[in-house]
């Protein structure tokens, strides 16, 4: 009897963690925390991101420090690496992008690390908002933007994991959403009007989902523009531009960064681009 009265205190405890986490997550972003069980593999596009992500590490993990992502393609990585750890003892450290990522890495019983502790990373795999085909990227669809370039930043290799969707030619083909731009909260309104003088478009504050009321916040405690440009643009010069100006921490324009990418496809191959 004191067995099972443990047990169901613990499967209820741990549904309570489950619980608050995931209320978290959904306040903080208002989207629900991944889960690479939650989904329906007969889904030709989940399928596609499950490709993408196996292959990637399969190709570029070894053992060392690892920069691990943040969205829905990571959490296909941070299973097929928790699978290689166990079955060929692979010995690595997850340094996260994310409170999304932390959970990941914690959950898969990988051992987790930090920057402080591990500046240099072997590799950093993530996913992308779209690719063009010099693989220029739009990333901070899901707030981490921030976080993303500076683990970019640091790594030997960065490795882009996404589904076909996000495969374009010139960028703006198929995400619609604009680029996002992290600012601080008291100057958004200051950052919004230097962007649309500057650059031309429309900048909206990004909103929380029907869970939250008010503007989305990052883990850095900052809010989101979403910047709507019209046309191709020399991107290497709109990045500068926009981290010049005063207010803003981060864009989420990847230019340069990334060498290899992985486009998992409708009809179950992988697309790679090398730059």
């Amino acid at each position: 009897m004191f067995w099972l009265n443990a047990s169901i205190k613990f499967h209820y405890s741990y549904r309570s963690y489950r619980c608050c986490l995931t209320l978290a997550f959904n306040r903080a972003f208002g989207c629900s925390l991944p889960q690479a069980t939650d989904v329906k593999m007969n889904d030709p596009v989940e399928n596609a991101k499950r490709l993408a992500a196996f292959k990637a590490v399969d190709n570029h993990v070894v053992d060392g420090v690892i920069g691990i992502g943040s969205g829905s393609t990571v959490v296909y990585a941070v299973e097929r690496l928790a699978q290689r750890v166990k079955d060929e003892g692979l010995e690595v450290i997850c340094v996260p992008s994310s409170f999304q990522a932390k959970q990941l890495i914690i959950q898969h019983g990988l051992k987790l690390g930090d920057l402080e502790m591990n500046p240099n990373l072997k590799v950093t795999i993530d996913g992308a908002d779209e690719s063009d085909h010099m693989l220029t990227l739009i990333k901070g669809g899901g707030g981490c933007l921030t976080q993303e370039k500076i683990l970019a930043s640091c790594a030997e290799e960065f490795v882009v994991i996404a589904d076909y969707r996000k495969a374009s030619t010139h960028l703006g083909e198929q995400w619609s959403k604009g680029i996002p731009i992290e600012v601080i909260p008291s100057a958004y309104r200051v950052v919004y009007h230097k962007i649309e003088k500057m650059l031309g478009g429309k900048s909206d504050l990004r909103m929380s989902g029907s869970s939250k009321a008010g503007p989305v916040v990052t883990d850095n405690g900052n809010f989101i523009l979403d910047w709507n440009f019209e046309g191709v643009k020399d991107w290497k010069e709109v990045e500068t531009t926009l981290n010049m100006i005063p207010g803003v921490v981060e864009n989420g324009l990847f230019v340069g960064m990334a060498r290899k990418a992985y486009f998992g496809m409708s009809d179950g191959t992988v697309m790679e681009r090398n730059v």
